[in-house]
């Protein structure tokens, strides 16, 4: 295999790898419902959760490349990369489901 494809089959492998897990859609589809940049803070009491447990999901989404993570002063906020093309896997998932 060539060296491109094997980087490509890698970045699609974390991709699904971060979506394979319910909590990290949940972020996903909060961040996108509210169509603006997040605090982690108000993501983890929106989900009832710790935020250190939050912050472990939310690395796993970024290394993925679906999640953009800003340092604004002391805290983290979140914003989708691009959230049509995050909302078109989350759909083409339910319709492989039906």
């Amino acid at each position: 295999m060539s060296s491109n494809l094997e980087l490509e089959l890698g970045k699609v492998s974390r991709i699904f790898n971060a979506l394979g897990n319910e909590t990290r859609i949940r972020i996903l589809l909060l961040i996108n419902k509210t169509k603006r940049p997040l605090h982690i803070k108000a993501i983890a009491e929106a989900l009832d959760m710790d935020y250190a447990a939050l912050y472990r999901h939310v690395k796993v989404l970024q290394r993925s490349g679906l999640l953009i993570v800003y340092d604004v002063g002391r805290s983290r906020v979140l914003s989708l990369k691009d959230s049509e093309a995050t909302l078109q896997l989350l759909n083409n998932a339910n319709i492989i489901l039906q």
